[in-house]
């Protein structure tokens, strides 16, 4: 069935994706444009605006021309804090129904990215799979470093006036099938430990939902999909979890699966499974 209540935050307009990649490579603004109607028409409550590594005044143009075809609100996603600035600078908020945008991303590694709240108010989101120790960035391997970063973001966030409600976590999603450390149980183990925090009441939470099945192929042998149905697995597990955005495809049609679900139980298996047995089983679900 449908999922009531998640936040679709379209992933279209994204350097990382070739064909995206090529639009902007040859300055093609209207192909651009028409991503930008399509996942809007298609009911993504943001849109994902990421340029890459190209100037500011890039992605601030881009911030410009999508608002001039869509009121949705858009996530600015860069890690780079003066394209950022430029992106919020250039956010058109009465244009947005005076919704402000989503900014990706902040970090232990990133702190000051916060002090760009003054140029733009953002629903910042927040990047939990790192932490600073000895002054180096360190990736966090279990569930409670991972929880001990969200919550050290959430206080620095409140220091700057923004609530919990207002902020968004994402505990960074591996792909299932070459997960050999672990990271499918250090996520849910993060959602659950933060959804039944009191201190993190209306605090939302999020993941790049595509990263799930990267590398996987789109269909099994017998023309079944794969791609989208252990999305739709992962979903089932994490929205009760707390789980309300995901940056996702428009195009996927997301869904809580039922109990017995071949697709259910190779993701509940992975998460019971570790190394290689985990890489062996998602390789077992697509291969029959």
């Amino acid at each position: 069935m449908p999922i009531d209540g998640l936040t679709i935050i379209g992933e279209s307009i994204n350097d990382s994706v070739p064909s995206t990649q090529g639009l902007f490579e040859t300055g093609d603004i209207e192909g651009l444009r028409a991503l930008a109607r399509m996942q809007d028409e298609r009911g993504a409550t943001y849109i994902d605006v990421n340029v890459g590594q190209r100037p500011a005044e890039f992605l601030a143009e881009m911030i410009r021309e999508v608002q001039s075809v869509t009121t949705r609100p858009l996530s600015i996603d860069t890690p780079d804090p003066a394209m950022a600035e430029a992106g919020l600078k250039a956010y058109d908020l009465e244009r947005a129904g005076g919704k402000p945008p989503v900014l990706n991303s902040i970090s232990p590694l990133r702190p000051e990215m916060f002090e760009l709240y003054s140029v733009q108010p953002f629903l910042p989101m927040l990047m939990v799979s790192e932490r600073v120790e000895g002054g180096r960035g360190k990736p966090n391997m279990t569930g409670e470093e991972t929880v001990d970063t969200a919550k050290q973001l959430l206080a620095t966030a409140a220091g700057k006036g923004i609530r919990p409600d207002q902020c968004i976590i994402d505990p960074a999603i591996s792909p299932i099938g070459s997960d050999s450390e672990g990271h499918l149980p250090r996520i849910m183990e993060t959602m659950r430990r933060i959804h039944d925090d009191a201190n993190c009441a209306g605090v939302h939470m999020s993941v790049g939902l595509t990263n799930f099945t990267v590398m996987l192929p789109p269909k099994r042998p017998d023309g079944s999909p794969v791609k989208s149905a252990l999305e739709n697995g992962f979903l089932t597990l994490a929205t009760p979890l707390g789980l309300d955005h995901v940056i996702g495809s428009v195009k996927r049609k997301y869904a809580i699966l039922v109990d017995g679900d071949p697709a259910l139980e190779c993701v509940r298996d992975c998460l019971a499974l570790a190394g290689f047995d985990s890489i062996m089983r998602v390789q077992e679900f697509y291969s029959t």
